[in-house]
């Protein structure tokens, strides 16, 4: 028996900029909507990015937290350049990583690894 991510749930201050964030910048698409708690379910390649109004008094993403959702891009060059567009600054990188921060702080990685694969000499 395997398992397989079927959703995650990201608590957001304010739902619609996180939900901005992910369609408008990471490219997610809306699967479903609940206006009545302030949240939206998005498609991430088949697995669920719930976004979720956070409570009053629940605490924020840690600062500097190294914890991260990450997802797979095709090339670093396009990313660099809609992200510059979009105005979200990345934070560190590697070979195949860009590593930026929602709207709630949370770390983003968008990744061209794939696992498995050799890698190419350098």
């Amino acid at each position: 028996m395997s398992s397989r991510i079927h959703h995650l749930a990201l608590r957001a201050r304010d739902p619609r900029v996180t939900e901005r964030f992910y369609v408008s910048v990471i490219g997610l698409r809306v699967r479903a909507r609940d206006d009545a708690r302030g949240g939206v379910w998005l498609d991430a390649g088949g697995a669920v990015v719930m976004v979720e109004r956070a409570e009053h008094g629940e605490p924020p993403v840690p600062g500097e937290t190294k914890e991260l959702v990450a997802f797979a891009i095709d090339d670093l060059p396009s990313w660099r350049l809609r992200l510059a567009e979009a105005g979200v600054a990345i934070e560190a990188e590697t070979t195949h990583t860009l590593y930026v921060r929602d709207p709630d702080g949370r770390r983003v990685g968008l990744s061209t690894y794939v696992f498995g694969a050799p890698e190419a000499p350098t």
